[in-house]
């Protein structure tokens, strides 16, 4: 059962190309299936049957798994054994009539103008990190990247003098991003002044360093988040997303449209970008109740 797992998670890298946290979710969900199995006393996945992975939901359940957890554990599941089926693996497939939860979409989360401009004028630019930093957060606002999009960017994908970048995105989609004139002059002031004092032999074309010349981790970029927000005197918790969040609700705070905004962020589709667009019908009411005259 192992081996079938270790040739669908190779599939998913080689055909679908997706990232590498993603396969890492979809591995802890399918570890937990294959031991569920076993635990049932199952020693091959054609022997599975509907009620197997009930069981299996069951316990999620049982053990206090929010909604959108089970969900994806349960995703992970079918897109398993639909690969077992189109491989001839099993001959039939036990998860067709389970369907996921349907999840009410929550609102994301985003940073007022105020907290943004706080954050950002947060890093100590006097120094190379501190200068690096206050260049990554102007990029992440100004651009709406995803943070494994940021630590991937190579000096390349970098065109400072049209201000745009070139993104390699999720599947292995490209687009072009533009960026504004603060992002640009923290970028071209960080690549000229601090990246040089961080780089090593080693470096390569990575944009962003940490302090001993390697690319940057996830972690890092939560730290340095982190880091700001304490500095500037946000007391609720700020994550590289919400300023991805930040990026599309003033987007479209200010007139741009959905499938501007869908182009920038790199969705595949724009049912995905159209939760920011209830953001802006709440920014429609506010502005109703404030100014009209029997609002």
């Amino acid at each position: 059962m192992h081996e079938a797992l270790e040739r669908f998670l190779a599939s998913m890298r080689r055909d679908r190309r997706l990232a590498a946290n993603t396969l890492d979710a979809y591995r802890r969900d399918l570890l937990r299936y294959l031991a569920a199995l076993a635990d049932q006393g199952l020693t091959t996945l054609s022997e599975v049957q509907p009620h197997h992975l009930n069981a299996l939901l069951s316990s999620l359940q049982a053990a206090g798994l929010r909604p959108a957890t089970l969900a994806r554990n349960i995703t992970s599941c079918k897109r398993f054994h639909q690969f077992l089926l189109v491989t001839g693996a099993v001959p039939h497939d036990p998860t067709e009539g389970i369907d996921p939860p349907r999840l009410k979409r929550r609102l994301p989360e985003y940073l007022s103008l105020d907290e943004v401009e706080r954050l950002l004028s947060a890093p100590d630019v006097s120094e190379p990190l501190g200068l690096r930093d206050r260049a990554m957060l102007e990029l992440l606002y100004a651009s709406g990247l995803r943070v494994s999009e940021l630590i991937s960017l190579a000096l390349p994908s970098l065109m400072p003098d049209s201000g745009l970048l070139r993104v390699a995105g999720r599947q292995g989609r490209e687009r072009l991003v533009p960026i504004g004139q603060q992002a640009r002059h923290f970028l071209t002031t960080y690549l000229e002044s601090a990246r040089p004092r961080l780089a090593r032999a080693e470096s390569e074309t990575t944009v962003f360093l940490n302090a001993r010349g390697g690319p940057l981790s996830r972690m890092t970029v939560w730290k340095v988040i982190r880091a700001a927000a304490l500095r500037s005197g946000m007391e609720r918790e700020v994550s590289p997303h919400m300023l991805r969040h930040s990026f599309a609700a003033h987007m479209l705070e200010r007139g741009a449209s959905l499938r501007i905004v869908q182009e920038l962020l790199g969705h595949a589709d724009l049912s995905t970008t159209q939760v920011y667009a209830r953001l802006d019908i709440g920014c429609l009411r506010e502005a109703h109740r404030a100014y009209h005259p029997r609002g």
